[in-house]
């Protein structure tokens, strides 16, 4: 597992730090987490967030080329996006690898053959979601409503296989 590579100044980190907190508090109060704010770039400049997805299941997988855990994970992703798309599944990607990574994303997805979007999230999106714990990958799952259903962070064969269990489970639960 790899942590993300990035440029902090001061006003950002202690936006990070309030954000944190407030997340720490809110976690103790609910168990089901709802979407971080922000949203994310799409290759072709366009913007995207996860309640544009509303009605499907959804993985954010955050990634970076160069992480090789990120590399193991990738095929699983591909494979779920090939098999479930018909039933309402979307694999998005999230580049989180550092500016110097962001060329090298046309080359990843032609490798794995990635057909889903892959993107550049928000640091409000990405700093909401994988807080203090920076590690790479992390995929989150998302049911057809929006609300957080699981948190994977690192990949290995069997958190391959969780997730794959998530998905279907969050597929066949709730309005098609």
């Amino acid at each position: 597992m790899f942590a993300v590579k990035r440029n902090v100044n001061t006003k950002f980190k202690t936006a990070m730090i309030v954000t944190i907190l407030t997340a720490a508090l809110a976690a103790g109060s609910c168990t089901r987490k709802s979407a971080a704010r922000g949203g994310w770039t799409l290759d072709n400049n366009k913007r995207a967030q996860l309640a544009d997805y509303k009605g499907k299941v959804v993985v954010l997988d955050f990634y970076a080329t160069w992480c090789e855990p990120c590399r193991a994970e990738t095929p699983r992703l591909v494979e779920l996006q090939r098999q479930y798309a018909t039933q309402g599944l979307q694999v998005i990607g999230l580049n989180v690898g550092g500016e110097d990574d962001r060329e090298q994303v046309p080359a990843y997805a032609k490798q794995f053959r990635i057909q889903y979007p892959l993107a550049f999230p928000d640091d409000e999106l990405a700093d909401g979601y994988l807080g203090n714990n920076q590690t790479i990958p992390q995929a989150f799952v998302f049911d057809r409503s929006g609300n957080m259903v699981k948190r994977f962070v690192g990949y290995s064969d069997n958190s391959g296989v969780e997730l794959e269990r998530v998905v279907k489970a969050s597929l066949t639960s709730g309005p098609q």
